[in-house]
């Protein structure tokens, strides 16, 4: 797996989750055998909240779920503490004993989880489940650090492209509210010969008597004229 593959994954993809639910499936392929289907996750961690971003399968979720529920595991540990976590059997592992109880009910024996680094306070994992004991090799878990090292630079530049995504999206949507505004205006102060200020007052007053949005009376004032919706043009 090339960084550069990871880029274009990114660029091609409409959103975060479908960039990380591509990851997850080609993370789950590169650690998968003939006779071994890896299940593969993503945890994001922030604030008080754990959430499985993406899997390359219902069952994947489903394991990662079962973790969340006892708030400990490989994959938890690894995201909150920033370490590999392995387990190469859950029968006869100390670490979290109930959790290991409960994910073998599910007919896991084995998992990983290694770290992803991200910025600010969220922290997140991979985190690999197998059928079978002793699934993870070292050379399998250096490639499964390789992989995460080159996800985390990727994962990043997803997050950073969709806040900015998000940015204009709100700024888009607050200059359209502000021209709708603009115009209701205009047509109050035409109606009742009023000031800018005047008018402002009328559209304020109507908003907060209906209790609604400032914007959607706005908009109401104009669909009375047989407006269609204000639009703003970005030349």
């Amino acid at each position: 797996m090339f960084p550069g593959l990871l880029q274009d994954m990114v660029l091609d993809s409409d959103d975060v989750e479908e960039f990380l639910t591509k990851l997850v499936k080609i993370a789950g392929h590169t650690l998968s055998a003939e006779d071994d289907e890896v299940l593969c996750g993503v945890t994001l961690l922030r604030a008080r909240t754990k959430t499985t971003v993406a899997s390359n399968s219902p069952d994947a979720h489903k394991m990662d779920e079962v973790q969340y529920e006892y708030n400990d595991g490989p994959c938890l540990r690894a995201a909150r503490l920033g370490v590999v976590h392995y387990v190469s059997d859950f029968d006869t592992e100390e670490r979290f004993p109930e959790y290991s109880r409960a994910i073998s009910e599910h007919g896991i024996k084995s998992a990983l989880g290694v770290p992803i680094r991200l910025e600010g306070d969220a922290t997140a994992a991979l985190n690999f489940y197998s059928p079978l004991t002793g699934a993870f090799t070292d050379r399998a878990i250096e490639a499964a650090e390789r992989f995460a090292a080159e996800v985390s630079a990727s994962l990043r530049l997803a997050v950073r492209i969709a806040k900015l995504t998000e940015s204009s999206a709100d700024m888009r949507a607050a200059m359209e509210s502000r021209t709708t505004i603009d115009l209701a205006v205009g047509v109050i102060m035409g109606q009742n010969r009023c000031s800018q200020d005047a008018a402002m007052s009328i559209l304020k007053a109507a908003s907060s008597a209906r209790n609604i949005k400032l914007r959607d009376v706005a908009a109401s004032v104009l669909q009375s004229l047989g407006q269609g919706p204000a639009r703003t043009h970005f030349e």
